[in-house]
């Protein structure tokens, strides 16, 4: 829990009105990080806005799949568009796709993190004792 904390605080924010986005890199971070982060972001927001370039448009994706399916959360809107970026090596423009996928709390969002939390409990204590 502490590495998702330490996660959200060093997370770069792009505005105040996209304190709910993360910006997904599909070499950064296992993929349950984000899936941890965007729980965490919908906890507290509401809502969480998936955001990825490229190749990393097929972990966004995923992510959004597991929250789905998990009956945590619902498609609100699905953004794409192509952005045009410096080429690393010599410079040149390139375009490159993007994504951005906007997810809002199902109903029972907070029964089921309350359930997955007090799973963790048990199987800490079975640990421990």
């Amino acid at each position: 829990m502490e590495e998702i904390t330490q996660g959200v605080n060093n997370i770069n924010l792009v505005a105040d009105s996209h304190k709910n986005r993360i910006q997904v890199s599909n070499t950064k971070k296992p993929l349950f990080f984000y899936v941890n982060l965007a729980k965490r972001y919908m906890q507290q927001h509401n809502e969480v806005e998936l955001s990825a370039l490229g190749m990393a448009i097929a972990t966004v994706v995923t992510i959004a799949e597991i929250l789905k399916n998990n009956g945590l959360a619902v498609e609100k809107k699905i953004t794409t568009s192509t952005v045009d970026m410096k080429e690393d090596s010599r410079g040149r423009p390139v375009q490159k796709a993007k994504i951005e996928i906007l997810l809002g709390k199902t109903e029972n969002f907070d029964e089921l993190m309350a359930a997955s939390a007090e799973e963790r409990e048990i199987v800490d204590g079975e640990v421990q004792g």
